[in-house]
């Protein structure tokens, strides 16, 4: 961790001075600019009431929150085929977040593995040809350009009723695939 570096972005989202924190915690400007570029280090007592100062605590200052990862390349996709069905999760590790993003491809005439009801929803986007939901017992015609949205309590699949390959992006909360 860079102690400067942190105490400098936080004096300055307080849009403080270094004098002006110099004078808050009884040290000078030139302790303040030395801290700041790493050229020394404060007691624990020193750093406890820059830290005041700058309204924070040692806890919350030496919290490291783990950076989040927000973009997936396709190399991170992980992929299953299996008659006719190619399911890629988009997201590694999914089933532990709120919801699951799978593209999925269907080849002509393929489905997928009836899925038991369960507690959820279910939503979908179609980017390439056209498909049927079976949810229910009741058939339900999504083409490209179209989505779908149901609740995952009665037994569904997903059908390519089109001449060529069928693409959508499914999305299941909980996570279900």
């Amino acid at each position: 961790m860079d102690i400067g570096a942190k105490i400098k972005q936080m004096r300055n989202q307080k849009s403080l001075t270094q004098e002006e924190l110099a004078d808050r915690c009884e040290l000078t400007k030139g302790f303040i600019s030395q801290l700041e570029n790493n050229l020394n280090s404060p007691s624990i007592a020193t750093l406890t009431d820059i830290l005041s100062a700058l309204g924070s605590n040692l806890s919350e200052f030496f919290r490291e929150e783990p950076e989040e990862k927000v973009v997936f390349p396709k190399e991170a996709f992980i992929e299953k085929d299996a008659d006719g069905v190619l399911f890629s999760w988009l997201i590694p590790n999914a089933q532990k977040n709120m919801m699951e993003p799978v593209l999925v491809e269907l080849a002509e005439g393929a489905e997928t593995t009836g899925d038991v009801p369960h507690e959820g929803e279910e939503f979908g986007y179609v980017l390439e040809g056209k498909i049927a939901i079976l949810l229910g017992g009741k058939h339900h015609v999504c083409k490209k350009g179209e989505a779908f949205y149901y609740s995952a309590g009665k037994p569904h699949s997903i059908l390519n009723k089109g001449k060529s390959k069928a693409r959508f992006i499914w999305i299941s909360t909980p996570p279900n695939f």
